[in-house]
């Protein structure tokens, strides 16, 4: 262990010492959920009427499909990697670390699941607010509208989709697993078995893309972040 990383454990115990005390820090995750749901529905009742016909709707749900998966996984991505604990958003980055420590998630429904997890696309409530003032003004409109209202829908299913790889997942969700709707369990297990790899969550068709950008880009998190939490004694996050 080296006199850095011994640092960066400290400041990571920091860190999560202020997330446990500073209410503000776990109301994020609450407020995050609400307006990511609040504004989805709200996009969706503005986007649902234009019509743009079923050949494009199909082709623009595919693209978007595509593009929340990768979008997953660079987010994730730069999340594993980050270790700049003393910022303010440090102790959210710290609490997020945890998901490597205790992988197995509490049991809930999908609607709780689709709601909660939500909470941690600070980036996607921002994604949301843009969206919904461009279709509320016209400026975003068509084949372009229903985009941005699957793309957002479709970020949050791919939270949906790793957090059953880290409960018991029931028949239908194993079928969609199979199925490569899902995220396979399988496919997931060597992001938390390896380094460096597999960091999509909706259902890792883009992974050999990111991977490579995580070959050039990041050093890992075998050797770095997941150390990090090896001398926190505090409880876990709300869903694990």
């Amino acid at each position: 262990m080296t006199a850095h990383q011994t640092m960066e454990q400290y400041q990571f115990n920091v860190a999560m010492d202020k997330y446990e005390k500073i209410h503000g820090y776990q109301l994020t995750g609450h407020v995050i959920s609400f307006v990511n749901t609040i504004l989805q529905a709200v996009l969706a009742v503005l986007v649902f009427q234009q019509s743009i016909g079923p050949f494009k709707q199909l082709l623009t749900f595919a693209t978007a499909y595509v593009l929340a998966d990768f979008m997953s996984g660079l987010v994730h991505m730069y999340m594993d990697n980050n270790s700049d604990y003393e910022s303010l958003a440090g102790p959210l980055i710290a609490s997020f670390h945890l998901h490597h420590r205790t992988p197995r998630y509490k049991q809930k429904p999908f609607v709780a699941v689709y709601y909660h997890e939500s909470g941690s696309k600070i980036w996607l409530a921002f994604f949301l607010l843009l969206s919904v003032a461009g279709v509320w003004q016209g400026a975003i409109s068509g084949v372009a509208a229903y985009g941005v209202l699957y793309f957002s829908i479709l970020s949050s299913i791919a939270e949906v989709s790793h957090y059953y790889c880290h409960v018991p997942q029931p028949k239908v969700v194993q079928f969609l697993g199979k199925t490569g709707i899902f995220l396979p369990l399988r496919h997931h297990m060597r992001h938390h078995f390896e380094d460096n790899t597999n960091y999509a969550f909706l259902n890792g068709m883009t992974d050999p893309l990111l991977n490579v950008i995580a070959k050039a880009m990041c050093r890992g998190y075998k050797n770095t972040t997941d150390l990090h939490y090896a001398r926190y004694t505090g409880v876990g996050t709300a869903n694990r």
